[in-house]
């Protein structure tokens, strides 16, 4: 038999008998009614739990993970606002359902059936997953909250601070809103969490507002791994910077009440709190999982004695809110109800093409106020001496900075964050000044934790601001490359565009520095970010591009909501000569400020016939260098210069090699899983074109004179050219 079937008989027999646990009797401010909403809420959980596993028994559903022993969570949403914006662990129903008798015109059960059968009506999700999460409830969907949520709660709750002293035009949370996120306490050890909870306290302990608040429902086992009693307690009772408060969550007055407490400490306080739940778990982790596996059957028939439900019913009825019968009364009403709604929602039509699963991958346009731009003696206030130097050609980092600083001056809402970016203008130099132009509230100087740096971001992106966070290294995002894959990507594909978070990521990287770093500050690899649906990759070879670039991507994510990566090569951030000692042929002017590379078009150099030679960033660089030796060989060649790395701006591309009888790619990354697999494979579909390609080597990069051993050289690619052109030496 399930065991949910057999806590549900229980529940049956033991509330007509009047055989309740034990326990404490009802204390607080929770009134009677909102007591019986409470309830209410809870018996709805507890049977859209049944109805859901038997659903998936029948194949009418796909996907089961129950909420079952967390029921008290209706009480925390009762002591918030429905306004507040709220991160729910997967166990949160009966949260979201009391949420939604806080907000008219909402269906908890129709919506929530919607979404276990996968109907494309489903309001959140459009059938895409079984998740919680309401637009109208203020609830962004989360998939697999294993902490991996948190950064962005804390991201989301200084955003609403930022947004007093900074208001961005598509703000959404009020100016004394909290933000809550909960997760249960074996999520609690994860990195991720507790990284979140250091970011949230570091915030704190510098009186900087945060209003947040971290619920941690302790059901005292993760899958099957018990946790240890005691150590969640243990663990944040004293931390520095963050509130502790406990609560039994079986009694949902004394949960209320506490809830109640910590919500006024983050709301007046604007500071953060822990509010430490105790639950129990019911029928095993999820789906067909078998607590009988790894439980001795008496401790699992023990926690079911001490079913929440059953101390509803005794708190109620002690309360004299609600008598046993009338109770009873309610529970069978919402299975019956539960039952009839189901027999419709599993009738409601599903996603049957590619065309509709992915119809949500890209974010919808937003309307956005127009600017003008700051006037001419604004900026030139802000610029200083260097209005005067761009007058002259100048290095990559330089036009950064610049179209940095004009896109700053342009939107408000932009805000730069990052290890090193305020002060000391970054590693290299490139922010250098912003902090001093802008101040610290749009220059952040973050901790040493990349997880929480894109966390910031995706959080202050979901309150209306456009971030651009910075990743000083790309081998560094490995650190946090879950944070753009499984949260901000997915964002608007499980909300069907309800929520977004865009940016645009600044990322220093590949390789070819001579004297630094080795690989963990010379990666060449860009699979990681190329594999994620959704995500555009950007990469300047020159300054000017760069600046172009830089507004478009900027564009991308203000008005088109998108999540941009923005990958400066660090060897080309001073590069000045192109062929020879102090020609400065790879310095350029700084561009006009209405000039721009839209998203897909590519650079050419030359209109050569013999040879087209199609590379990005330093690869480029190199095979302009390259270039100059073919033409003296009598090779005519034109260089393409990609930009857009993913998606991989085909159209553009096919349209430049046209004419050309030799095509030779030219991938600075790694041979597996670099850009030029994909060109390779575009050549090969849509062309009959011969064609070849220069790779770096699988390998990581070396310090010292071997520093671009791996790597294509102006050498290697002269001769895979004349190869593949016929030798003509």
């Amino acid at each position: 038999m399930d065991r949910a079937d057999i806590v549900h008989e229980n529940f049956l027999r033991r509330v007509a008998s009047g055989d309740l646990p034990a326990g404490a009797d009802p204390s607080g401010t929770l009134g009677p009614a909102e007591a019986v909403a409470i309830y209410r809420a809870a018996c709805l959980s507890r049977a859209l739990d049944r109805q859901s596993r038997a659903m998936q028994r029948a194949g009418q559903g796909f996907y089961t993970i129950g909420s079952s022993g967390h029921e008290g969570m209706a009480a925390v949403a009762a002591a918030l606002r429905p306004t507040d914006m709220a991160f729910l662990h997967y166990r949160d129903a009966a949260f979201q359902i009391a949420r939604s008798g806080q907000v008219a015109g909402q269906s908890a059960a129709w919506d929530m059936l919607l979404s276990f059968a996968a109907s494309c009506e489903d309001p959140i999700s459009g059938g895409r997953h079984k998740v919680l999460g309401s637009r109208a409830l203020m609830i962004p969907p989360q998939t697999s909250t294993i902490a991996s949520h948190l950064p962005k709660a804390v991201g989301a709750a200084y955003a609403i601070g930022a947004a007093r002293r900074h208001v961005p035009e598509h703000r959404i949370l009020a100016d004394d809103a909290i933000v809550c996120c909960s997760f249960g306490d074996a999520s609690a050890n994860h990195s991720t969490a507790q990284g979140a909870f250091n970011t949230a306290g570091w915030t704190s302990y510098q009186s900087i507002p945060l209003p947040l608040l971290f619920i941690c429902e302790d059901n005292g086992i993760g899958i099957s791994t018990k946790t240890p009693a005691g150590w969640v307690a243990a663990g944040f009772e004293s931390r520095p910077g963050l509130r502790y408060f406990a609560c039994n969550g079986l009694d949902i007055y004394e949960t209320f009440r506490i809830a109640k407490d910590a919500e006024h400490y983050v709301r007046h306080r604007r500071k953060p709190a822990f509010l430490h739940i105790a639950t129990i778990r019911l029928y095993g982790h999820a789906g067909a999982d078998l607590p009988t596996a790894y439980l001795p059957r008496g401790e699992i028939e023990a926690e079911e004695a001490d079913d929440p439900l059953l101390h509803c019913v005794r708190l109620l009825d002690r309360a004299g809110a609600l008598s046993r019968s009338e109770a009873l009364a309610i529970y069978e009403q919402t299975n019956a109800r539960v039952q009839r709604v189901a027999a419709e929602a599993v009738k409601r039509p599903r996603l049957k093409s590619a065309k509709e699963v992915m119809a949500s991958l890209i974010p919808p346009a937003r309307k956005c106020r127009p600017t003008n731009g700051p006037s001419d003696e604004a900026r030139s206030d802000v610029f200083g001496g260097d209005i005067k130097a761009m007058e002259e050609p100048q290095i990559m980092s330089r036009h950064i900075n610049w179209a940095l600083t004009d896109l700053m001056l342009e939107h408000g809402e932009i805000s730069l964050m990052g290890e090193d970016v305020g002060r000391k203008g970054g590693v290299y130099g490139v922010t250098q000044k912003l902090y001093q132009r802008f101040g610290p509230d749009r220059v952040i100087d973050t901790l040493l934790d990349e997880q929480s740096i894109l966390g910031l971001a995706i959080g202050m992106a979901q309150n209306g601001f456009v971030p651009i966070p910075e990743i000083q290294f790309l081998a560094y995002l490995h650190n946090a490359e879950d944070q753009l894959r499984g949260e901000a990507a997915t964002l608007p594909f499980f909300s069907n565009g309800q929520f977004t978070n865009p940016m645009v990521l600044r990322i220093a990287g590949l390789g070819y520095q001579k004297g630094f770093g080795g690989h963990f500050h010379n990666d060449n690899s860009v699979a990681v970010i190329r594999d994620i649906p959704g995500v555009i990759l950007a990469c300047p070879s020159n300054g000017a591009d760069a600046a172009r670039m830089l507004r478009e991507c900027v564009r991308l994510a203000r008005e088109e909501q998108r999540v941009v990566v923005f990958l400066e090569p660090i060897a080309l951030y001073s590069m000045r000569d192109l062929h020879s000692d102090k020609d400065g042929g790879w310095m350029q002017l700084y561009p006009s400020r209405n000039e721009v590379i839209p998203l897909g078009q590519v650079g050419i150099h030359g209109k050569g016939r013999d040879l087209a030679i199609v590379s990005y960033g330093n690869g480029f660089y190199l095979s302009r260098q390259a270039e100059k030796r073919l033409a003296a060989t009598g090779v005519e060649t034109r260089v393409i210069d990609l930009r857009w790395l993913s998606p991989l701006p085909e159209e553009a591309l096919l349209s430049a090699v046209k004419g050309c009888r030799r095509i030779l790619v030219v991938d600075e990354c790694r041979r597996t899983g670099g850009p030029a697999e994909g060109l390779m494979a575009l050549l090969g579909e849509q062309t009959d074109i011969p064609h070849a390609r220069v790779t770096s080597q699988d390998s990581f990069i070396a310090t010292g004179p071997a520093y671009a051993a791996t790597m294509p050289s102006a050498e290697s690619i002269f001769d895979a050219a004349m190869t593949l052109a016929g030798d003509k030496r």
